[in-house]
């Protein structure tokens, strides 16, 4: 499926670190042209040198916090401005809220709950109908599988990227019969800076972490299959399995052995 988007574009978000770097290293090497968002500037520039240095192809970087009201508009109207033509989306900007419910800041809360929820729906909507309409065409929404139970101290997170997964899976089916495939991308902890701005520093030498190369790898081959969702790595397959067979106190229960903050005040970070 991919062979198909060489010297096409791709719009990705979070392109400053972790998955967002990675995806844009991947699809570069395919031969994709790249739009990159996030609010590092810097970061981004670097990696389009590097993208253009290796792979001859186009980078264009636009830095923008999704946070903020009407920011998705304005991003793809620099897009189009530029009569630059989406072939790939992919939704990878996120954001964390850690911590105890009364040590949470509301105003985090929304602001993470406009970059999960509303910017991922709104850059959705303002280009799968483009790409339906040219019966061609791709989204990558990157959930979690934080997405498959409620997270104790990670409430509001979790219940984003549930709403990432099914908003995913409803769009899949809409589409698929018109050349079109909407995917969830639901990675397990992975190896970037995540828990340790989180709290939970040692999380990943305790529980056991995949490393972003090897979760896009996986997401680039399900959406070559065309699949609806794909959790990266089969033990965190089977704990979305699991969770599925365990009582809903069960589940909720066991994620606080897990995500409890060692520290009471809330952080946060971007991840997937």
């Amino acid at each position: 499926m991919l062979d198909s988007f060489a010297d096409r574009w791709a719009l990705v978000t979070g392109a400053s670190s972790g998955l967002g770097v990675e995806f844009a290293r991947r699809l570069a090497a395919r031969g994709m042209h790249l739009v990159l968002s996030a609010r590092r500037r810097t970061e981004m520039e670097n990696l389009a040198v590097e993208l253009d240095t290796r792979h001859g192809t186009h980078t264009l970087v636009l830095p923008c916090d999704l946070s903020e009201p009407g920011r998705p508009e304005w991003l793809i109207g620099q897009v189009r401005s530029r009569d630059i033509e989406i072939e790939l989306l992919v939704n990878n900007a996120g954001y964390a809220v850690v911590g105890n419910v009364e040590s949470a800041s509301p105003e985090r809360i929304q602001r993470m709950l406009g970059v999960n929820i509303a910017a991922l729906t709104d850059l959705t909507y303002r280009l799968l109908p483009e790409m339906l309409e040219r019966r061609h065409g791709a989204i990558i929404n990157v959930s979690s599988v934080a997405a498959f139970q409620p997270v104790a101290y990670m409430p509001a997170y979790a219940a984003t990227k549930s709403y990432v997964l099914h908003f995913s899976e409803a769009l899949w089916a809409e589409a698929r019969d018109r050349g079109v495939t909407v995917m969830a991308l639901c990675p397990g902890a992975t190896r970037t800076e995540f828990f340790s701005v989180a709290g939970v520093p040692n999380w990943l030498d305790r529980h056991g972490s995949q490393s972003p190369e090897r979760v896009v790898k996986t997401a680039i081959r399900a959406l070559e299959k065309r699949r609806q969702y794909v959790v990266s790595g089969w033990k965190n397959y089977l704990l979305s399995l699991a969770v599925r067979l365990a009582t809903r106190r069960t589940a909720v229960n066991e994620s606080r052995r897990y995500f409890k903050p060692k520290t009471d005040p809330e952080t946060s970070s971007t991840t997937q």
